[in-house]
């Protein structure tokens, strides 16, 4: 068989253990052939291809990013993408296609499936958001990243007795914010799942430093909003391709902590700095499942199914119940991040 392999959307870390497991498994267990489209879908539609063999994957397990590139990019979304796309794999006589990304990708891989394409979708996103999965490549790494950025910024806090935000990724979930607020030890957690009460916020700040602390630390996901009817005004900021521009919030909230209480208030934003570096052996462990799983289910003849992990077991999920679903974090884990400030 001749495999077509992308990776779409944002780069995490992990995708190239993805690419490596496929690879590897594909041409030795199977005998198959592996081609790899550059920049994502984009790559598909433009027939923009290069051959994978084992000396191509070697050595990039503990490699950041994808050496595929990628793009956000959805075929189904432009005119004549899906008439491209099979023209593509036709003239390269690509017979299935392995995809490696986030909702959106995913999206795209089902419209593409459903025009006849054997198509097996693996989950990648630093914000865990993707339906079906208990975790998605790329999560791991960021929240260790996360995590330690919280450890350092505590020691700046509490030496010049500040309140200090630090804004993470999470347009949709909190998912990082609030591993990273529970395992760094902060003080307040900020999830779009639950919209804040700055006034709320302002009396906790007030009362914890006027009883036993003078810093503070609060996570805030990018995507995080005030609740409605509250004291503060604040609408979600997004670029000219709907992504939320960093920062936002993170200075929003400093603004408005520092009108009320007085206290000098900082921001960090972590940024790209989530979903970029070496990934962590969990990262690596969890594309490498995923890259074999991959392969397995289209040598049976499998398709239109995402890999997905449960609890310890790999298994997949048909695409059509991932459909314009996207997966929050659950209360009982906000609640801990609540109940731990």
């Amino acid at each position: 068989m001749r495999i077509g392999l992308l990776t779409g959307g944002g780069d995490v870390p992990g995708l190239n253990a993805v690419i490596r497991a496929v690879v590897k498994h594909g041409t030795s267990t199977y005998g198959h052939t592996v081609v790899g489209f550059r920049n994502g879908w984009r790559g598909v539609v433009d027939g923009d291809v290069q051959d994978l063999t084992r000396r191509d994957i070697r050595n990039v397990l503990a490699v950041g990013g994808t050496m595929l590139g990628t793009a956000r990019f959805h075929p189904h979304a432009s005119d004549g993408g899906l008439d491209a796309v099979r023209a593509t794999l036709e003239a390269e006589k690509i017979e299935a296609l392995i995809c490696v990304g986030g909702d959106g990708t995913m999206h795209a891989a089902h419209k593409v499936a459903e025009s006849g394409i054997k198509i097996v979708g693996i989950p990648k996103t630093i914000d865990n958001d993707v339906w079906g999965t208990d975790t998605s490549i790329g999560f791991d790494t960021a929240v260790t990243v996360a995590t330690e950025a919280v450890d350092r910024i505590h020691t700046t806090a509490e030496s010049h007795n500040r309140v200090m935000i630090v804004e993470v990724m999470g347009r949709h979930a909190g998912w990082i914010a609030v591993h990273a607020g529970i395992a760094g030890g902060a003080e307040l957690v900020l999830t779009p799942e639950v919209p804040f009460d700055i006034e709320a916020i302002e009396k906790f700040l007030k009362h914890r430093h006027r009883a036993h602390a003078s810093f503070s630390i609060i996570v805030v996901a990018e995507g995080a909003v005030p609740a409605e009817g509250t004291a503060m005004e604040y609408t979600t900021q997004v670029g000219k391709f709907g992504e939320i521009i960093a920062g936002a919030v993170g200075e929003r909230l400093k603004q408005e902590i520092e009108r009320r209480t007085g206290f000098d208030t900082r921001v960090t934003v972590l940024g790209h700095v989530q979903r970029g570096g070496t990934p962590t052996a969990t990262d690596r462990i969890l594309g490498s499942r995923f890259g074999v799983a991959a392969v397995d289910a289209l040598s049976e003849g499998k398709s239109s199914v995402m890999t997905a992990l449960r609890g310890e077991d790999v298994v997949l999920v048909p695409m059509e119940e991932l459909a314009g679903r996207a997966k929050p974090v659950p209360e009982d884990l906000l609640r801990v991040a609540s109940v731990l400030a």
